[in-house]
C-alpha cells in the first residue's frame, strides 16, 4: 500500500483500518467519506482562497484535511478519537501548516478556533453534535464567515426550512437569523464507510452583514424561541400569556396577529417581538439581570435538546 492511502477508495480505506486495527466506532458514529465527486463538491462549496484559514472537525481518516491543505493557508482540525488523532499527527507530521487538536470541539475554546473575521469552517461534521455546534458558533466574536458541512439530512432540512413547514423551528430561526442557508447535495449513505443508517446533505451557510431583525439578547431570544415552540399547536396569543398578563399590545406593536402560530413567524420577526415584550416589565428580566419568569427558568445556552432531539444518532467524519 502507499503511504498515504487513497482514501476516496472502499478497498484502500479498509486495509488502511485494518493496518491501524481500527473500528470504526458507532458511538462517535465513525463513518469515512470515500467518493471523490462528494469531496469536490464539498470543496467546491467552500470557495476556499489561498489565503483562508479553515476550521475541520471531525477529521477521521484525513481525506478533507490533505485536501484543505492543497487549498488553504491554514487548518485546524479538531479531532475527538484517541485512536485517530495519533494517526494524523503522524500522517500530517511534515505539515506545518496544519494545527491539530485532540479534544472534542464542544470542550474547545471555540473563540480560539476563529480568531478574527473571515474564518471558514468545512467539515463532515459528528452529526450527533451538529445542530449544538452550528448554533453555538453564532454566538461567537467572529462567527465563522463561511460554513460547508456535510451533515444529516433531516438537520440540512431544518436549517433551510421555510415558516409554516414541517421542518421549520428553533434551528431554522437561530441559524437564518445570522447566515443565509442553502442545501448543495444530497449524498448517499454509499458515499461512506461504513454506510450510516441515515442520509446526509452537504449545507453551505454564509454569513449575513447584520442579523435578520436587528440585534439581540440571544440567549433571551433562544429562550422566546423555546417557550412558544413548545407550544406550538397554541396562537402567540395564547402561548405568550404565561410571559406576560396581555400579550396583545406587544405582539400588535410586532406587526404578529394574535391567531398567528410560532411556526408561521419569519426569522426576522423573533426579535421585535422579544423587543415589544421586554418592554412589558414582566419579561425584562432576561435580557437584564438574568432572572427569568418561572416558565423560562432553567433553560440554559447549554440545553439544546427542542432541536437537537430530532436528530439521528450516527455521525460523520
Amino acid at each position: 500500500m502507499a503511504e498515504h492511502p487513497n482514501l476516496t477508495r472502499p478497498s484502500e480505506v479498509r486495509a488502511l483500518l485494518t493496518q491501524l486495527d481500527f473500528h470504526p466506532s458507532r458511538v462517535l458514529g465513525q463513518n469515512f467519506l470515500i467518493d471523490r465527486n462528494i469531496l469536490n463538491i464539498l470543496l467546491d462549496a467552500a470557495e476556499l482562497r489561498p489565503d483562508d484559514a479553515v476550521v475541520e472537525v471531525g477529521p477521521g481518516l484525513g481525506v478533507l484535511t490533505a485536501a484543505l491543505l492543497e487549498r488553504a493557508a491554514a487548518v485546524t482540525a479538531v479531532e475527538k478519537d484517541n485512536r485517530l488523532a495519533p494517526y494524523l499527527r503522524s500522517r500530517f507530521a511534515d505539515e506545518p501548516r496544519l494545527t491539530l487538536i485532540h479534544s472534542d470541539v464542544l470542550d474547545c475554546d471555540l473563540p480560539a478556533l476563529f480568531p478574527r473575521p473571515g474564518g471558514k469552517l468545512v467539515a463532515n461534521l459528528p452529526y450527533a453534535i451538529a445542530a449544538r455546534l452550528l448554533v453555538e458558533l453564532t454566538a461567537l466574536p467572529h462567527p465563522p464567515a463561511t460554513i460547508v458541512v456535510t451533515i444529516q439530512r433531516e438537520v440540512a432540512d431544518r436549517l433551510a426550512a421555510a415558516p409554516a413547514t414541517d421542518d421549520y423551528g428553533l434551528l431554522s430561526i437561530l441559524m437564518q437569523r445570522h447566515y443565509a442557508v442553502a442545501t448543495v447535495k444530497h449524498v448517499a449513505p454509499s458515499c461512506f464507510w461504513p454506510p450510516p443508517e441515515v442520509h446526509s446533505s452537504i449545507a453551505k451557510l454564509v454569513r449575513r452583514p447584520a442579523p435578520l431583525g436587528g440585534p439581540a439578547d440571544e440567549l433571551a431570544l433562544r429562550n422566546l424561541l423555546r417557550h412558544a415552540f413548545s407550544r406550538r399547536r397554541k396562537t402567540m396569543a395564547r402561548s405568550l400569556r404565561d410571559l406576560v398578563a396581555d400579550p396583545l399590545p406587544a405582539l400588535a406593536q410586532a406587526g404578529i396577529a394574535p391567531a398567528a402560530r410560532a411556526e408561521e413567524l419569519a426569522p426576522e420577526a423573533w426579535p421585535a417581538l422579544l423587543r415589544k415584550l421586554e418592554e412589558r416589565l414582566e419579561l425584562r428580566g432576561v435580557a437584564g439581570n438574568g432572572t427569568l419568569p418561572s416558565v423560562l427558568r432553567g433553560a440554559g445556552a447549554d440545553d439544546c435538546d427542542l432541536f437537537i432531539a430530532a436528530t439521528g444518532t450516527d455521525a460523520t467524519n
